[in-house]
């Protein structure tokens, strides 16, 4: 019998050690990280006295999949409308934590005499709170319900966002060998290109993939088709010069606006507990007991670097973002550990060969240590804000906490034109950058193609009208969109003045979409400009009286929204989300409140008709929720059960009454419980019973005793079915089953 690959011995040793370590870590009440760092640290090549993986490059590969699935699983829980509904206090503590950390990483880095990129590394590290730990922390303390912990996870998500965005700029910076401000800038504008594309692209695509194939998806196959699609793009990511990761990230916050998301997330959890295990064991790995002897005096600079610049700088974040002095300090003192993200930038910078090799253990010790003091910092922030609110003035602490960085809110025609031209602004960028991708794909891989087939003139003429028509729909866009919107008219009317400004807009967008005519033509043909940008203006005004690309504008801007709809629209119907209509109904002093119908309830088994609610309390059904399934507009005959849910719409004082109508309208309490209890009684039928030749009908032992046979006694094992049609005889032996009152008034 041959031997076991080295491979799985590998994968045995950490496994069974990593069970073993994070059982005891879980008995401690410590994170879980924590416990796969220290089954690594005794798996690996530093540690003599145990076992050891033999070898390390397959372990590696494993890890950067666990990465990889990290980050995909990060995506999952991700939302660009979450981030966008955030508001700007979450953003402006954010950016603010994170510029002065990497300063912080930057400046401890060049006083310990490090190298440049690794002064670079580290700040990015400094910068990336953990949420692993944190949630953790919060959840063990039992403030996860609290307000300040909703802020914190708040600035997390945008840090784990910026942390996705800057490995892509490190890896850009560590190519270039320097951080100039104009690489940052492209690497930047780059990210940003593929980010929408992808996601615009994304969109269209995977939720109309996963809708046509919802019959013959089962639980297996989404894991797979899901895992698929997270390789797929980790591919695309990796041909367009970005990492596995930033691909992963990015279809998982694709698949996070599909139906299916939920699903999605339980099944990929399994997956991304024990590759991102097998990671966290190979950071382990990394630990040597002598680069930490030797840069003990770091480490513990680094430590105290971190709480003091999470308890300052982080306090100051929140504070400048609107938020008291208490809660700041509490958000601030919370965030006062570096973790998962630190690892793979840590990882990222060794295997680009651009930090010392001792960054990576240094960076695990610091962890370990801010992560074992994440509770009692959170602890500490409300007795060192009683220690300031004692010893500082009062007025400074008044000022403090109403210090903010809310800006009135715009109103009438200031906010008009802000809101418009933010709006002008993202249709131009996005639908630019899908321009620009179909015309890179047609002159990169169609054109040569074409070029082949027939002859150079036509193979031109031929490319060149398929571009212009693939990108049509989205140079129409760029002039049209938001031309009818109502701010557009509101502004066009309210004063003649901003007529010339609006019509700026529009000819600003006519020359941009004629630029992309012009770039396809004079990359095809040899005409002069001037000739080219008559072609040019030709073709998009045809573009825009056409009302087929009109048609066919809405048609993709329409499939768009409701693809990226998807999963809210799912919530509505399964009754976790009010549906959008509420708000307009709201301005009417009209809204839609939920009900369940209780188990008790006089309704149940009755239709709408019959219960007449329109008539008696003024509301109206607009929806029935029953067993995962939803029953829109339900008719008159539509019967109601225990345990469904009602929408129902009216105003306060009807829904009100209504209210209390259901709860109170309830079968009443059986106070004589004691005697609901059913027994068997053994009946005889003699000569003078007045059951004697009747059948179980004529009887009368159901309807009028309220009683049961159960069988007829015959001398045999077991008791004899009574047939409807069997007539009781003399001497026949009944057992009979009923409440005491009614087997007496039976007996009699």
């Amino acid at each position: 019998m041959s031997d076991l690959p080295i491979l799985v011995k590998d994968l045995a040793l950490i496994l069974i050690v990593a069970g073993i370590v994070t059982i005891v870590f879980k008995k401690l009440k410590q994170p879980l990280v924590l416990g796969y760092l220290v089954a690594g640290f005794l798996v690996g090549p530093n540690m003599p006295y145990t076992m050891s993986v033999i070898e390390e490059e397959n372990i590696e590969t494993w890890a950067n999949i666990g990465v990889m699935f990290t980050l995909f699983s990060l995506g999952l829980d991700f939302s660009f409308k979450k981030i966008l509904k955030m508001g700007a206090a979450p953003i402006i503590a954010t950016m603010t934590i994170v510029f002065c950390m990497i300063t912080i990483g930057i400046l401890a880095g060049h006083l310990f005499g490090w190298s440049k990129m690794s002064c670079i590394f580290l700040g990015g590290m400094l910068a990336m709170s953990s949420t692993t730990i944190i949630y953790k922390a919060f959840e063990d303390l039992g403030l996860r319900q609290q307000n300040f912990a909703g802020l914190v996870m708040s600035v997390l998500i945008l840090e784990d966002i910026l942390a996705i965005v800057m490995m892509v700029m490190l890896a850009a910076i560590a190519d270039g060998g320097q951080a100039g401000g104009g690489q940052m800038l492209q690497s930047v504008l780059r990210i940003g290109f593929f980010l929408v594309l992808w996601f615009v692209v994304g969109i269209f695509i995977v939720p109309l993939f996963l809708r046509s194939m919802r019959k013959l998806i089962n639980g297996e196959t989404l894991l797979i088709v899901s895992l698929g699609l997270c390789c797929l793009m980790a591919v695309v990511s990796t041909k367009a010069g970005f990492s596995s990761a930033f691909g992963a990230f990015v279809m998982g916050s694709i698949l996070a606006e599909t139906v299916e998301a939920e699903k999605i997330i339980k099944l990929v959890e399994p997956v991304k507990n024990l590759f991102g295990a097998i990671f966290f064991v190979s950071v382990g790995m990394m630990v040597a007991p002598k680069v930490l002897i030797d840069y003990a005096f770091p480490i513990l600079m680094l430590v105290i670097a971190i709480i003091m610049g999470q308890g300052i700088f982080g306090t100051l974040a929140f504070l400048v973002s609107g938020q008291s002095l208490k809660s700041a300090m509490r958000c601030g003192f919370s965030m006062a550990q570096i973790g998962e993200f630190s690892f793979i930038i840590a990882k990222l910078g060794d295997s680009l060969k651009v930090v010392g090799p001792f960054l990576y253990p240094v960076v695990v010790a610091v962890s370990v240590i801010t992560t074992f003091l994440t509770p009692y910092m959170m602890k500490a922030a409300v007795p060192c804000y009683e220690v300031l609110e004692k010893h500082l003035p009062k007025s400074w602490i008044r000022r403090l906490n109403h210090l903010t960085m809310s800006h009135p809110t715009s109103k009438g025609e200031h906010g008009k034109w802000k809101r418009l031209l933010i709006q002008m602004s993202v249709v131009t960028a996005i639908y630019s950058i899908l321009s620009l991708a179909v015309i890179s794909l047609m002159f990169v891989f169609f054109l040569p193609f074409v070029r082949r087939l027939l002859p150079l003139t036509w193979a031109n003429i031929a490319c060149g009208l398929i571009t212009i028509s693939l990108v049509a729909p989205f140079l129409r866009a760029i002039v049209m969109k938001k031309n009818h919107s109502e701010d557009f008219k509101a502004l066009w009317t309210e004063n003649r003045l901003n007529r010339l400004p609006l019509v700026f807009t529009i000819f600003v967008r006519l020359a941009i979409a004629v630029a992309f005519v012009f770039y396809i033509c004079n990359y095809l043909t040899k005409f002069s400009s001037a000739v080219l940008i008559s072609i040019g203006v030709a073709l998009v005004g045809v573009m825009i009286l056409s009302r087929n690309l009109k048609h066919r504008s809405i048609r993709l801007e329409r499939m768009f929204i409701m693809n990226l709809r998807s999963r809210d629209i799912e919530a509505q119907v399964s009754g976790r989300r009010r549906p959008l209509f509420e708000g307009h109904l709201l301005d009417r002093d009209i809204h839609i409140a939920d009900f369940e119908v209780p188990a008790g309830s006089l309704w149940a088994g009755k239709t709408l008709k019959q219960l007449a609610l329109a008539s008696l309390y003024g509301v109206h059904v607009s929806s029935i929720l029953r067993a995962g399934r939803r029953l829109n507009i339900p008719e008159g005959d539509s019967v109601i059960f225990p345990g469904d849910k009602l929408q129902v719409i009216g105003n306060d004082e009807q829904l009100a009454i209504f209210g209390k109508a259901i709860e109170s309208q309830l079968f009443e309490e059986d106070y004589d419980l004691e005697k609901r209890e059913m027994k068997l009684r053994r009946m005889v039928i003699n000569g003078s019973s007045e059951f004697l030749n009747k059948n179980l009908a004529e009887s009368g032992i159901r309807h009028i005793f309220n009683c049961m046979v159960v069988g007829l006694e015959e001398g045999k094992e077991n008791l004899s079915v009574v047939k409807p049609s069997y007539r009781f005889q003399k001497g026949d032996i009944l057992w009979v089953v009923g409440e005491q009152d009614d087997l007496d008034r039976l007996v009699k």
